[in-house]
């Protein structure tokens, strides 16, 4: 579904992606793990249109997207979360997930303004989101009032609510409790259950190797292994990432 060829980005001097080439497969979940600073995110940004890569090409569905913009990207179907959660402040949580569902003719912008109604269906899905995350009681919340860890939830179930082939997911159970990273691993499996395409970086190492299919790994801006997580976990490269020597 994603493929990345040969992808180099500079900032100045730091070669933050240094050839990169890699696969994502179709209906998998896709990790990509390294140190703090290796080019996860940037890597992300990249595919995402956020930023511009210097060299080398992205192709979502066998089509280059190299030179696409973000809202380009976001249509083709790719839904993605940060890793800080971008949350509309001054809006409940239900209007913040409403706002995941697609409405080129924008009446989900008229509702905002009282000059439409959303449907029936579309909040009910909101809802229902909610509920399956234990979320029901945050429905009528500012976001401006949620923790960290709530807001993350919430910019989860957005993404997940936005229609899309793929889901990049950026540290998706940073700053939640362990109860809620059982949850969020669950619902995960269940989205590839049926069909869906993720594409995650995260540090929890127990969380990503327990759903990843394949682990891509990065450090100083290089591929330096992939397999699946039982080779992952004994690759001496790796180790050494981590660890040092």
């Amino acid at each position: 579904m994603l493929e990345l060829v040969n992808v180099t980005k500079h900032f100045g001097g730091v070669h933050a992606l240094d050839g990169v080439s890699l696969t994502v497969k179709k209906g998998k979940i896709t990790a990509l793990i390294g140190p703090n600073g290796s080019g996860k995110s940037t890597l992300f940004n990249v595919v995402c249109g956020v930023l511009p890569l210097d060299s080398g090409k992205v192709f979502f569905n066998k089509k280059e997207i190299s030179s696409f913009k973000i809202e380009q990207i976001s249509n083709l179907g790719v839904s993605r979360i940060f890793q800080k959660p971008h949350l509309f402040s001054n809006m409940s949580v239900l209007d913040n997930l409403l706002l995941a569902f697609d409405n080129e003719d924008q009446k989900l912008v008229k509702s905002f303004f009282g000059l439409n109604s959303l449907s029936k269906e579309k909040v009910s899905e909101a809802k229902s989101a909610l509920e399956e995350l234990g979320l029901s009681s945050l429905e009528t919340k500012q976001a401006s009032e949620l923790s960290y860890g709530q807001k993350r939830l919430v910019e989860l179930t957005r993404a997940i609510l936005k229609p899309h082939e793929l889901l990049m997911l950026d540290e998706p159970v940073a700053g939640v409790t362990p109860a809620l990273r059982k949850k969020i691993s669950d619902s995960l499996l269940l989205l590839k259950k049926k069909g869906h395409t993720i594409l995650l970086v995260e540090h929890d190492m127990p969380f990503t190797l327990n759903i990843a299919d394949e682990v891509i790994v990065l450090d100083e801006g290089k591929i330096i292994a992939s397999g699946n997580p039982k080779e992952i976990k004994k690759n001496k490269k790796v180790l050494e990432a981590y660890l040092g020597d």
